[in-house]
């Protein structure tokens, strides 16, 4: 597979589009035709995080991302109570707000727990979740191991720590956590930068942080409905992350009936842009078994 460019941080910006939720000021982009397809970005990012991957994709489906709540180039009000409930009521929002029936996720990180919650809220209709895939994140509170700079954000002086946090200990954070020979180039950090500290980002860090907490409360019915639900689901990791690698993917394998997984050897957290090639070969491979089983389906018994 040829390498994939991306798109610069700069002509990515000016292809967003603007969407009002509680009145606040939202941006999400979209591009391509066919079935569609909303990427969930991380913390502490944006939808940028997507950009190795957008072309291709967007050469196959309808493709939706939205910067959420207090991330990206969207609003980061200081008196907001950030939840992954309300951050999935966003996204539907959004999904009803571009015409969107049926669906398909593609998640990473905290996008993984926003995920878990439009999955189960899909199987309590009405369905419209086709396919999930999720990339590095916190699955299960029992496996996730937050950095330093999580801890601190979460501790009483959160606030504090988000007030002083700077580029140079977002690239310390980064480089921990990339893999050994995937670590980000300095545009890459400039990028994740230019997301966090727009509209004063860093002042917000220690409300959005608040999702770690939330997960746990959340746990046993995520884990319940994806354990019971029919919509398939793949997980592509990175293997060497310390925060969600293999041994999350092991945890994963556990808990889930049939687990459908690919680890990605040498990867660390960010597996879409350390291995964009690799991300969307075991994608489209995922995908592809889909469309194969749809088929296979519809295809009359002999009598």
């Amino acid at each position: 597979m040829s390498k994939l460019s991306g798109i610069p941080l700069d002509d990515w910006i000016v292809q967003g589009r603007d969407f009002t939720y509680r009145g606040h000021s939202m941006r999400y982009w979209t591009a391509g035709e066919g079935e569609p397809l909303l990427l969930i970005h991380g913390f502490p990012s944006g939808s940028w995080d997507w950009h190795y991957l957008w072309k291709a994709l967007a050469g196959r489906y309808r493709l939706i991302a939205v910067d959420m709540m207090g991330f990206g180039f969207s609003a980061k009000p200081r008196h907001y109570h950030y939840s992954l409930l309300d951050q999935a009521d966003l996204l539907q929002e959004v999904l009803l707000h571009l015409n969107v029936g049926h669906y398909h996720v593609f998640a990473h990180d905290y996008g993984d727990s926003v995920a878990q919650e439009l999955l189960a809220r899909d199987a309590v209709g009405p369905g419209r979740l086709d396919s999930v895939c999720f990339l590095n994140g916190g699955l299960f509170p029992e496996t996730h191991h937050p950095v330093r700079m999580q801890k601190l954000l979460m501790s009483p002086i959160g606030f504090l720590f988000g007030r002083i946090y700077k580029r140079e200990n977002l690239a310390q954070a980064f480089n921990k956590i990339f893999g050994p020979k995937t670590k980000p180039s300095e545009p890459e950090l400039d990028g994740f930068w230019r997301m966090i500290e727009f509209n004063q980002g860093t002042r917000v860090m220690h409300l959005l942080i608040r999702y770690i907490a939330e997960r746990r409360v959340q746990r046993d019915r995520w884990v319940a409905a994806m354990q019971q639900t029919q919509v398939p689901m793949r997980v592509i990791d990175g293997a060497v992350d310390p925060v969600s690698g293999a041994h999350m993917v092991a945890r994963y394998r556990e808990l889930m009936p049939q687990p459908d997984t690919v680890l990605l050897a040498g990867i660390g957290h960010y597996p879409q842009v350390e291995a964009p090639e690799q991300v969307l070969e075991h994608y489209l491979q995922f995908r592809s078994a889909l469309v194969k089983q749809q088929s296979d389906a519809s295809v009359p018994t002999p009598a």
